[in-house]
Parts: C-alpha cells; structure tokens; sequence
C-alpha cells in the first residue's frame, strides 16, 4: 500500500501533522507513507518517524499549469491508494481527483469538497494537532491522537552532547531560548518575535535567582542580529547555532526547560516533553499547545508581544 499526504505549510505544522502519520503507519504498518510539502518545510522530515519519502511543491507560490502538471504526474506514476489533503483549496481536490486515487481523503468544508470520497469533520476550535488527526475519521478510524513524537537521528544525539561539553553545560543542565523569528510570518504582518530588552530582563532574574543554571539561546538563520543584541546585552549567554531540525531537537532534548515564542522549536519541545513557557502575541495558546502542566501558553492582551511582561513569564516560574 502507499499513501500520500499533501500538508502545505511550516515546519510547524509538519510537526502537528506527526500524530497522524503515526497513526496511518500503526494502522497500515506495511505502507510507504509520503509526504508533498513546500520547500521551507522539508527539512522537519529529518525527525519524523513515519514517512518515506518527501515531495516539494511549493503550495503558496503562483504555481503554472505546467507546475501542477508535474506535480499530477509525480503523483500519478507512484501508484498511491490514499491521499490525505491537509489544506483546503478547490486546485488541490481537483488535482487529487485528476490522480486517480481510489480513496481521497480531506476536510469535508474544504472548496474541493466534491472531489473528495472520504470527506471528514472540521473542527478549527481545538488543538490544531487534534484538529488534523480528525482526517483520519475520513477512513473510518476513531483511534484517539497521540502526543507529538520525534526520532532524532543518533547523529544529531551525539552533536548535541559535543556541543554541551563545548559549552561547559554537559553536567549542568541549562535553560534554553528561543527568541521567535520568522520571515514569513514577519511579511503576513504576524508578530511572533519578543523584544531584546524584555528578554534580557528575564535572564537577569534567572541570573539572580539560579546563579549555577547555564543560559542558552538558539540562533537560526533567520533571528541572528536578535541573538547578537542578546548576547551583547547579557554577557555569559550562550548562543548555539544547530544546522538543521534535528540537532535543534537533540539540543532541546536536553534543556531544563525551554523559553520560546510560538515556533516551530516550540512544536519541538512539546513532542520531546521538555517543560516550556511560549509566548503568543495573535494567536491562541490551546489551538497550539496541548493541555499540559507542562507547556503553558502566555498570550498578550493586546495581541502583541512586546506587551508581554517579563514578570508576566517570570511568576509562574518562579511559582508566583
């Protein structure tokens, strides 16, 4: 059997899609399951445990025909027995319609609708994980979604343990930051990224209060002038620069806790079960964390971040 999965979107919602992947492999343990996503989410495969094989289409881009077209015959010639749409566009039911594929599996108010033989349930008010396992009630299953997983590769294990001695942080254990950055979401006009000054503030009391607990900051390619601001305003943080998903995930896997915007780093932290205190400005918390003492979600009143406090952070830390 093979089975494709179209999930338009960041590396985030790979990750929330995890589960129900998980879940086709469990119920199909034989099935090569792929995937088709953009290309800036490709890299999240690296620590998924179920897929074979990843097809890059960038959904959002002002695709030709002649694109779509590839894509069909890309499809076409693998010979899949279900496809599971995640986004909802009419072009995308169309070109699951146009494959051939017996069972064509998506939201049941997605604009291709009619194209769909399995339509399923949209629920948008719940954990957005929990929100794209319902696709799987489209093939006849109710099995619950299971927490987000990851398999890191033992490679990127054994960076991640260079990298602490490298540090000076392999004994200690060490809190872990993640500023929040994003291009994309930086052009939609979507405020993901905490101020400078604010984070510095929340170091400073950590400093105080847990003088022996190392301080650690993740700088990606996308937030490094957030990071040298940082560090220049907190001398003795320390900044590490994993190469890819996997080695973020390795050095996550071994943080006390992790202090992050909403992110795809933090979608990480939850499948690895590390305690984490993110940061919303927009969007909702519980449509992004799971109900968990674990991970608890802080949101602006105003939608901003800025306006965030860092005492807002600090007092459930410290217990209030």
């Amino acid at each position: 059997m093979r089975i494709v999965a179209l999930v338009p979107g960041g590396i985030g919602d790979q990750i929330l899609f995890f589960p129900t992947l998980d879940s086709l492999k469990q119920t199909y343990p034989n099935a090569e399951i792929d995937v088709v996503v953009e290309p800036r989410a490709k890299s999240a495969y690296r620590v998924s445990k179920s897929v074979s094989d990843t097809i890059v289409f960038d959904f959002k881009d002002r695709n030709s025909l002649a694109d779509w077209a590839n894509l069909l015959g890309i499809l076409r010639d693998r010979y899949y027995d279900i496809a599971i749409a995640l986004g909802q566009r009419w072009q995308v039911g169309l070109l699951l319609w146009l494959t051939g594929i017996p069972a064509r599996v998506g939201y049941a108010t997605s604009a291709g609708k009619v194209f769909l033989t399995h339509p399923a349930p949209l629920k948008p008010d719940q954990y957005a994980a929990h929100m794209y396992h319902d696709l799987l009630q489209g093939l006849g299953s109710n099995s619950p979604c299971s927490d987000l997983a990851i398999s890191i590769p033992k490679q990127d294990l054994e960076w991640a343990e260079a990298e602490q001695k490298r540090l000076g942080i392999a004994e200690s254990g060490y809190v872990l930051i993640h500023g929040g950055s994003s291009q994309l979401a930086q052009a939609k006009g979507i405020d993901k990224i905490y101020p400078v000054q604010s984070w510095a503030k929340i170091v400073q009391d950590f400093r105080q209060k847990q003088p022996d607990l190392p301080m650690v900051v993740v700088q990606g390619p996308e937030d490094k002038e957030l990071v040298l601001a940082l560090v220049g305003a907190c001398p003795g943080l320390k900044p590490v620069m994993p190469p890819d998903i996997g080695k973020l995930a390795a050095m996550i896997a071994g943080a006390n806790l992790m202090l992050c915007t909403d992110s795809a780093p933090m979608h990480l932290a939850v499948a690895l079960k590390v305690y984490t205190v993110a940061l919303f400005g927009p969007t909702d918390p519980a449509k992004l964390l799971p109900p968990s003492d674990k991970f608890l979600g802080i949101k602006s009143s105003t939608g901003k971040m800025a306006d965030i406090s860092p005492q807002q952070v600090l007092e459930p830390i410290w217990g209030g």
